[in-house]
Parts: C-alpha cells; structure tokens; sequence
C-alpha cells in the first residue's frame, strides 16, 4: 500500500488517535506528513506533486519562451490537469495496462535520440541540468500508461467514412494537404551589380566546377561549405516545403528534378545559384509488386523440421517433374489456412508486406518459376511468382493521408470531449 492510500484511509480522526497514542514523537510526525489538495475517487493529490508539476510547467514555458499565465490561473489549470491524469491513471490500473521495461527502455532510448544523444549521454545531461533520469523515467511510464488508456476510449469513438475523405479532398484545405512536399537545398554566390565581366566569368566557372563535384556523387551540402573567400556561398537547407511555399525563383526549376538531382547554374539579379532536390514526398508514387502463390509446411510434434522440408521439396518435384498444377497442390497440403482454400494465392503484394526470409526468396525467384524451399518463423515454403508489376499508388497515399488528418482532427475533439466526461463523472475534492 502506497503512502498516498495510506494517508486517504487514516483520515483525520484515525490520525488523532495515533497521535495521542504515540504522543509528541507521533504528533511531530504527524506535522511533517505532506498536505491533501484534492482527493479523486479512490486516489489523493498531495502539495508537494502539485509543486513538483508547477516546477515542471514553468520551466518548459520558459524553455519555450512563452510569457506563463498569473500564478492562481497557472496553479488551476494545473491542478485540473493533475485531477484529470489521476483519473486515467486509475482506469489504467483497473484494465490492467502494464508498461514492460523493455517497451519503457526503447522509448527512452527514442527520446535520447531526438536529441542528439546517446542514453547515458541524455541521463548525464539531466543530472548535469539538476534532474532525475529516474524521476523522467517515471513521467514517460506515466505518459504512456495514460496515451493506451485514452486511446482505447477515444479510437472507438472515431469513424472516418469513404465519402467523408473524399469530400474533403476536393476541398482546398484537401488539395493543400496532399500536395508534394520538397526537401530542397540550395546555394547562392553573390554577385554585385557592380562586378567586373571577369568575376562573373570567373564566379559561373567555379560554380560549375562546384557542380561537376556534385554530380560525380560528393555531398550538396559538403560540396558547397569548402568554397571559401572570394567564391563563398550561402544557402544551406529549406526544409521541407510545398511548391508554393518556396522562393518564387525556386518553384517551377524544383518541379522538374528528380530527387538526388540538382539543377543547372542558373543567374539571377543577386547572383549564381545551384538548387539540389534531397527528398519529396507526396506527389507520384510507384511501389514494385509481386504476384504470388505459395505452399506452406509447418513443423510438428508428428513431422520434424527435416521432413517438412522434405515434403515441401517433393511438393516442387510434382510441380517441376510431373507437372502438377501449383493450386491444387495448395489447396490440398498447404497448411497456410488463410490462402490455401484460394490455391495459395497471396495476391500482389508489396516490399515489405512479407517476412524477410519469404521475400528475398520472392524477390530472387523469376515469373513462372518455382523457389527453392525456404523456412520461415512459420515453416517450409516453396513460392511461385506469377507476375511483377510496377503500380502507381499515389491515390491511395493521398487516401491514407487525408484519412490520417481526419482521423487526428476527429481524435482530438473527441479526447476533449472524453476528459470532460470522465472529469464528470468523477468524484473530486478540491481541499
């Protein structure tokens, strides 16, 4: 039993008579144990948390450069968000979400990344700050116990209809959110209005030089930081950006690169410039397919590892030697319940779909052929590719992200809705 259920059932009169029980010793303790500001069902909130998320506020405001709210307003809506995390964190303990260590080891792992650091570096970077890595540790277990519980009440709440995504898509708030997105580096030598013939000369030849490099395979970024003195650039990385959200000069030569490219030396009245495409995303998209058929074998307690091999292998002996048609032959022993009743048809399938022993297998296997047997996590396959094909899935990925927009939008409504209900519902003692 925590100290916090400690303190809300001894209550006020049951802390008296052990206070005169134990006289002055008691009574002095007694003094020392921490205040009640609120209490939430079956839970307490004491002062010194309220300080301690106080502490915290104000600081990530600070580091934000966000002007803070008058203290009483500050300590409310703290208070409030305490209240609310108590509430959830009680419906966690009672649906039984658990954290592993493994699962809270790789989200710190995560976080140290971000910023730039490797754990123990990020753990020596909060000890120098004056902070607990063990108390930060706590505060994620804590964000992510309440992350599962809002999202098993809240996803059930939120449907996205097929006609809902694709009116939103005609919308231009849609058409905006779809558009590509370029990654784009650029340089710029500048080049005075008052320059000689010669230094433009000379400023063009060295920037094609510099471009040459670029296309023999060097770095845009490294390229362009080791011309020095009179020759210097500047520039650097754009970030990613829709079309119309580039430099107006930018914006019709970006549309024509492929990405890894970068463009010809082109003039402008402030000088020489090179535009290099890093990344895009959005726009066309292609993803390479497979058509495919397979048979699987699993191992048992009645048939070894070695003779489902065996009999995968003479599986494609029929196929190969004696012609047997592949479907048949899946839908009399494939053990893969889901395609075998579809003679061991997978479909198209896409990179990545697979497990990495199956698709490697797939991927090094020609149309019309037969693979070599191959273990999997699941047993022995042997694999037929029926076809290839390259499809253009930009649709589905302008599909997938207005659908992941809605959905998020939608979410986020329904959380504030949710928080304000269970708060309801809820019994809460402000002291």
């Amino acid at each position: 039993m925590t100290i916090k259920r400690q303190l809300l059932q001894l209550g006020g009169a049951c802390a008296t008579a052990l206070a005169l029980l134990f006289g002055q010793a008691a009574q002095a303790e007694t003094e020392m144990i921490d205040q009640i500001v609120a209490i939430v069902d079956d839970d307490i909130i004491l002062a010194s948390e309220l300080r301690e998320r106080l502490a915290t506020v104000s600081q990530n405001l600070k580091a934000r450069g966000v002007e803070p709210p008058p203290e009483d307003e500050l300590i409310r809506e703290t208070l409030d968000r305490l209240v609310l995390d108590s509430i959830q964190m009680q419906m966690g303990e009672r649906y039984g979400v658990r954290i592993s260590d493994a699962e809270l080891d790789s989200a710190m792992q995560r976080i140290a990344a971000q910023n730039r650091l490797t754990l123990d570096q990020f753990r020596q970077t909060l000890e120098q700050e004056g902070r607990s890595y063990v108390a930060m540790r706590e505060q994620v277990r804590q964000e992510m116990i309440l992350q599962r519980v809002q999202m098993g009440n809240v996803n059930q709440r939120v449907s996205i209809a097929e006609q809902e995504v694709e009116n939103f898509l005609e919308t231009e708030e849609g058409r905006k959110l779809v558009e590509p997105e370029y990654r784009v580096m650029h340089a710029l030598l500048p080049v005075p209005s008052t320059a000689s013939s010669d230094f433009e000369e000379s400023a063009r030849e060295h920037t094609e030089e510099l471009l040459a490099r670029i296309r023999d395979g060097e770095r845009f970024d490294e390229v362009m930081a080791s011309s020095e003195g009179e020759f210097s650039y500047t520039g650097g990385d754009l970030g990613w950006r829709k079309r119309d959200d580039l430099p107006s000069l930018y914006q019709d030569v970006v549309t024509d690169l492929e990405v890894g490219d970068t463009t010809d030396v082109f003039r402008s009245p402030s000088g020489f410039h090179l535009v290099h495409l890093s990344s895009l995303r959005g726009g066309k998209q292609t993803q390479e397919q497979t058509l495919v058929r397979h048979i699987l074998v699993t191992p048992s307690e009645i048939l070894t590892d070695e003779q489902a091999r065996e009999k995968i292998a003479g599986l494609k002996r029929r196929v190969e030697e004696e012609g047997a048609d592949f479907a048949e032959l899946a839908r009399e022993h494939s053990e893969d319940i889901g395609s075998a009743s579809e003679g061991g048809s997978l479909g198209w399938t896409s990179k990545g779909q697979m497990v990495p022993a199956f698709e490697n297998m797939m991927a090094s296997t020609e149309i019309g052929e037969v693979s070599s047997p191959v273990r999997s996590q699941f047993g022995w396959h042997i694999i037929q590719v029926e076809d290839r094909r390259v499809k253009d899935t930009s649709q589905e990925a302008r599909i997938a992200r207005a659908t992941e927009y809605l959905h998020q939008r939608k979410y986020d409504e329904e959380l504030e809705a949710w928080l304000q209900m269970i708060r309801d519902e809820a019994f809460v003692d402000i002291k």
